[in-house]
């Protein structure tokens, strides 16, 4: 409790000298705040130091490239933590656990290992929009075109008819949020089948892009 007291109050690392009397390297202090999370879900306290997990890790271990790509991909979308992840999930399930979720939907390939562990803790079904119709795909489909501002390129983004449809209440998940594109594009899957969207649970969003903006305009839940 007190460390989410002092993380609310914006003091960070400062504060966790002033709490363990010396400065933790990297390594071990990703360790401390994982043990630190889970000591707070338990104590039911969390929801404030889960935040701080992930920002501790994104400044610790994350990188800012030009043009304003944040990289994270000794953690999260290319080498994944999957203790972090897990918490992640928890965190997923905390803030949409009233809100009647039988699926989780993303989009491949980054969005696939928040999505499996926030399927894990619903325990429901995880399905991912796929880019490609590889030759082990076949019947119908629900389309969607999205525009990628990583790579500069448009995709057709497409899931089986058989896996999505007007049953399902699905969370979206996603790695990062930035211009929103495809998010907007797995928000039009499910219109198109008729599956209704509890809201979109997000690792990170870019809140200084339009994105995040956007898609709530559309009335749609957006956790980040």
């Amino acid at each position: 409790a007190a460390f989410c007291k002092s993380a609310n109050a914006g003091r960070g690392a400062r504060s966790l000298r002033e709490m363990t009397g010396y400065t933790l390297g990297k390594r071990r202090r990703a360790r401390y705040n994982l043990r630190t999370a889970g000591a707070a879900r338990r104590a039911g306290t969390w929801g404030c130091a889960d935040m701080e997990l992930l920002e501790r890790r994104i400044r610790a271990d994350g990188e800012v490239l030009p043009g304003g790509i944040l990289k994270v991909d000794g953690f999260l979308n290319h080498q994944m933590d999957p203790q972090l992840l897990m918490e992640l999930g928890r965190e997923f399930h905390r803030l949409f656990a009233g809100e009647g979720v039988n699926k989780i939907l993303t989009i491949e390939a980054s969005g696939i290992g928040p999505a499996c562990f926030a399927g894990l803790v619903f325990g429901c079904p995880v399905l991912f929009a796929k880019k490609n119709r590889t030759r082990n795909l076949s019947g119908e489909f629900w389309t969607s075109t999205v525009f990628s501002f990583t790579h500069h390129v448009e995709n057709t983004i497409l899931v089986s008819k058989k896996y999505l449809g007007p049953g399902d209440r699905v969370l979206i998940v996603d790695d990062f949020l930035a211009n929103g594109a495809a998010l907007d594009g797995l928000i039009t899957l499910c219109e198109k089948a008729g599956a209704s969207v509890a809201g979109a649970g997000i690792c990170i969003e870019k809140a200084f892009q339009p994105g995040g903006g956007r898609i709530r305009a559309r009335g749609v839940r957006v956790e980040s």
